[in-house]
């Protein structure tokens, strides 16, 4: 069976991450990079690995790189502690990796659940996410949200779906919601980049339009709707929340 590392950073996962870890209790070594937990995290994580370390939190992408480091083999497998290694997908893993004609790096086809419902429209799925790369030819940019793997190489595409648990209820969609915006904002306002009128209303606007009708989130029900409405009021937040950064330092 070929070697591989699957790295996982965490904060409070304890609801998610024995879920993760039995779905990927196959490869040859789990890393598990945890932020200063407080729940039964880093308890239940053991049960799968004594594979797991303790940093200072500096954002999703230094904790990625730190926890690649951290691995040992060839093979990199990035999961989040929400998301679902399938049965299809394991089997195409192990097949890709013990290939000679593997490539470098392969994004994953993620499905995501929203509020208890598997979405299909509102550009939400094929998600996909680059998740497995040889530890070689790969980094992470340091980007405070949304970091990204950047694969130096040919990189492929797999069929088998990574399901990913999103949001189980409005409330935790609302807490990473404030949180997401809020670092989305100061990494724009370290760039240099201010608000305008533009960007707090038709930036929004604009992606509900996108989800809902030209992504056809409207095929997903009410719950569709809700996830157009709440994307758009996530940029609406994000640009609020840099607008303020400037009037709070004395800008606009």
């Amino acid at each position: 069976m070929p070697k591989i590392s699957t790295i996982i950073i965490t904060y409070n996962e304890e609801k998610n991450i024995r879920r993760c870890l039995s779905s990927i209790d196959w490869v040859y070594e789990i890393v598990v990079v945890d932020s200063g937990s407080t729940d039964d995290t880093k308890k239940i994580a053991s049960e799968f690995t004594q594979r797991i370390f303790d940093i200072k939190w500096e954002g999703f992408g230094k904790a990625k790189d730190y926890a690649k480091d951290k691995a040992s083999n060839q093979w990199i497998l990035s999961v989040d502690a929400d998301e679902v290694v399938t049965e299809g997908l394991k089997e195409e893993i192990l097949n890709i990796t013990k290939s000679e004609d593997s490539l470098n790096g392969y994004y994953i086809p993620r499905k995501s659940n929203f509020l208890g419902k598997w979405i299909k429209y509102g550009g939400w799925y094929p998600d996909y996410v680059l998740r497995l790369f040889k530890k070689d030819r790969a980094k992470f940019n340091h980007s405070r949200v949304h970091e990204k793997v950047e694969v130096d190489g040919e990189i492929g595409y797999l069929k088998n779906v990574l399901l990913h648990y999103t949001d189980p209820d409005f409330t935790h969609y609302l807490e990473k919601l404030n949180r997401y915006t809020s670092l989305g904002a100061e990494e724009l306002f370290n760039k240099g980049k201010r608000a305008n009128l533009f960007d707090v209303v038709f930036r929004p606007l604009a992606i509900f339009l996108k989800m809902y009708f030209l992504k056809k989130g409207f095929l997903d029900g009410l719950t569709g709707f809700v996830l157009a409405v709440s994307s758009a009021f996530h940029v609406f937040s994000k640009y609020v929340k840099l607008w303020h950064l400037y009037s709070v330092d004395g800008g606009q």
